[in-house]
């Protein structure tokens, strides 16, 4: 059996690590706080973010990082994108020297503006070929019920995403392998960020016209980013691509567009936070998104937009109305 440690027992981390066993993984669990590793040993449940799931039999779980990783073939690291770094440098010597290192977080790093793949090379200083990343349309509640799903696992050896591949190929979990690590990362990044968008305008009580235009346009700026960083256009038809911003967009279970929704009815960035443990990453990724189009001239308007609405620059009613007055141009322009 392959060993595998997944690091954060968050919700996609623990429907992640349910896949993994369910397609025969041995897989360790870990959670940093101890009585949610004590819970999820002993109730077999994650009560604090997939309540009333039972955990799969070759699933265990621990508090201790080193029991985690010990011997692991592959590291899947599911913690917030601005803490991954961090919770890097203090994993790093007990990491296993042949590991593969797989990011689930989609973010871009605040100052830095590296992708997670890039945060995980810098500090462990591991090669590209042995960083991978799982991105795609999968709503952790989804997954963890065994709904039907498909996925990407891209890495820059093919070789490595093919063997990933294996590892997560269950019964509900279709995974499909790509080398086109910066287009899926920037796809999976971008796609929070417009969906806070998707999700204000349903806040504000918009309509359908409404939201596919954001989603539209909010593919197109993600791909003229992505094709100026060197990543196949592709990429961005696909499950990272459209996919995943078609299920971030439309689903209620969707955190960034939850958070979205609650900006559009007037709440602020603070007041939401504070009231909810899950993290909604476009919050955090739309500064260092912007500030990486800005360096690389790329025009992104809805990621401008929403940043200036995270900072309290703007009203969600605002956003729209500056949105819609822009200058015409042609669909295709920038590209």
């Amino acid at each position: 059996m392959t060993k595998v440690a997944v690091l954060g027992a968050g919700s996609w981390g623990t429907a992640f690590a349910m896949v993994l066993a369910d397609a025969g993984a041995s897989v360790t669990l870990w959670a940093r706080r101890p009585e949610l590793a004590a819970s999820l040993a002993r109730d077999r449940t994650n009560p604090d973010y997939l309540p009333g799931v039972e955990l799969p039999a070759g699933l265990a779980a621990t508090a201790d990082a080193a029991e985690a990783l010990e011997s692991a073939e592959f590291v899947v690291l599911a913690v917030p994108s601005q803490e991954l770094r961090a919770n890097l440098a203090r994993w790093r010597s007990s990491l296993p020297p042949t590991a593969v290192l797989v990011s689930l977080a989609k973010g871009i790093e605040l100052h830095t503006l590296l992708r997670m793949s890039e945060v995980v090379a810098e500090v462990t200083s591991v090669e590209d070929d042995r960083v991978a990343v799982v991105t795609g349309p999968n709503l952790a509640r989804e997954v963890a019920a065994r709904q039907p799903a498909a996925s990407v696992v891209a890495c820059r050896d093919p070789g490595v995403a093919e063997r990933l591949q294996k590892v997560c190929h269950s019964p509900a979990f279709r995974p499909y392998t790509n080398t086109d690590v910066v287009g899926c990362e920037l796809a999976g990044a971008t796609k929070n960020v417009i969906a806070l968008a998707v999700g204000m305008a349903i806040g504000l009580g918009l309509g359908d016209n409404a939201r596919a235009s954001v989603i539209t346009r909010g593919l197109a700026e993600t791909t003229r980013l992505g094709v100026r960083l060197g990543a196949d256009p592709y990429t961005f038809a696909g499950l990272a691509g459209l996919g995943d911003l078609v299920a971030t967009c439309s689903s209620p279970l969707s955190r960034n567009r939850a958070f979205g929704e609650e900006l559009g009815q007037g709440r602020t960035v603070a007041e939401i936070s504070a009231s909810s443990r899950q993290v909604a990453e476009g919050v955090r990724s739309c500064e260092p998104l912007l500030e990486l189009a800005r360096r690389h001239d790329v025009d992104m308007p809805i990621v401008e937009h929403v940043a200036y609405v995270v900072r309290g620059e703007m009203t969600p009613q605002e956003m729209v109305a500056s949105l819609i007055s822009r200058s015409a141009k042609p669909e295709r322009h920038g590209w």
